[in-house]
């Protein structure tokens, strides 16, 4: 593979200075002679000559890049946020590093060594790591962070939130109000603030409803895939079915990956959705008004989040004297047909 050219090669082919390379390339008020600039200027186009951008970035203490650390991409909901930072980012010149630290703390910390090794000034974080010290170290150092999704309980940190206690309470008691008395909840492994509210929702809609809780939760966490998820969804079901009698007529999951693996455990037994028992998901990813039948689930606001942490992150890293500040987004009910109202039943 052919190494790229430096301005040391450059200077060589035109026989003067590196010094004197940089200065022309770099557009400095130096005084070069008209001819001496044009030479230059040919050489390196035509040796294909790649400006060093962190080279310039450590002179100047200052960078347009911005990183972006989430689980994984693959997660639909960590897309569509991608998406988000990335629009706000182009509009402004700036361009995204993404990390997928893959549910792993140690990789998360090696990225945020990394981020500042490439003198990168800002970071969206949706951190999975319990020990915080390297980031907050770090931001002692001048990193501007927004954290998002997962809170950090920390000082000194902004932070754009999803009520997910209020979304796990609205989604139990819409299928409450559908005439659902038992409602399975089959969920990933408690391990994250986000799934431990979410559960912390359903059990205080089932509690002010006066109804025993049925919750299966994953005994392991695996790495994310759109896959995994699935097949998580479709054990759990499994093991509800198995130990609930009688069984569900409702089972909320929590997140829409996991509701398609409930859904197609329950077609694999002949159990129709929604005529049998009823299903709701968590996340309101696109895919889940595709399925059969389409799925009724909480919508969190993804891309509305990364545009939202993208543009506060910038405001900080240009300087806006803002006071701390922690946005909590608000759940949005998306009701379609994979619920049924078995009150007319009664």
């Amino acid at each position: 593979m052919k190494k790229p050219t430096t301005i040391h090669d450059i200077a060589k082919m035109a026989n003067v200075s590196s010094a004197t390379v940089s200065r022309v390339l770099s557009n400095s008020s130096y005084p070069v002679s008209k001819e001496l600039k044009e030479r230059i200027q040919q050489i390196a186009k035509e040796s294909n000559y790649i400006p060093n951008m962190l080279g310039k970035q450590l002179k100047k203490n200052s960078s347009n890049t911005i990183g972006v650390i989430i689980p994984s991409i693959v997660n639909p909901f960590y897309s569509s946020v991608i998406f988000g930072i990335e629009e706000v980012a182009r509009q402004n010149s700036f361009t995204v590093i993404v990390c997928n630290s893959l549910q792993d703390p140690a990789l998360e910390d090696e990225y945020l060594r990394t981020i500042m090794e490439k003198q990168v000034k800002g970071l969206i974080i949706s951190s999975i790591s319990k020990d915080k010290s390297q980031l907050t170290q770090l931001m002692k150092l001048g990193l501007n962070v927004i954290a998002i999704d997962q809170k950090i309980d920390e000082d000194n940190i902004n932070q754009i939130e999803f009520d997910y206690h209020k979304a796990g309470y609205i989604a139990t008691k819409h299928l409450q109000e559908k005439g659902h008395e038992r409602i399975g909840y089959v969920t990933s492994k408690l391990d994250r603030p986000s799934r431990r509210s979410i559960h912390q929702g359903y059990m205080s809609a089932m509690k002010d409803a006066g109804l025993k809780p049925l919750v299966v939760e994953s005994p392991t966490e695996e790495v994310y895939n759109a896959i995994t998820e699935f097949d998580t969804g479709k054990q759990l079901t499994q093991k509800l079915l198995e130990h609930s009698s009688p069984q569900p007529t409702a089972i909320f999951a929590c997140n829409d990956m996991m509701a398609f693996g409930v859904i197609n455990k329950l077609s694999q037994r002949d159990i129709q959705v929604p005529e049998q028992i009823s299903v709701m998901g968590f996340d309101g990813i696109d895919v889940g008004q595709m399925i059969h039948p389409p799925l009724t689930t909480i919508k969190q606001p993804d891309y509305e989040m990364g545009k939202m942490a993208c543009k506060m992150l910038l405001d900080m890293m240009q300087g806006d004297d803002s006071p701390m500040f922690d946005v909590m987004l608000q759940p949005k009910l998306l009701e379609r047909k994979s619920v049924r109202d078995i009150r007319e039943n009664k």
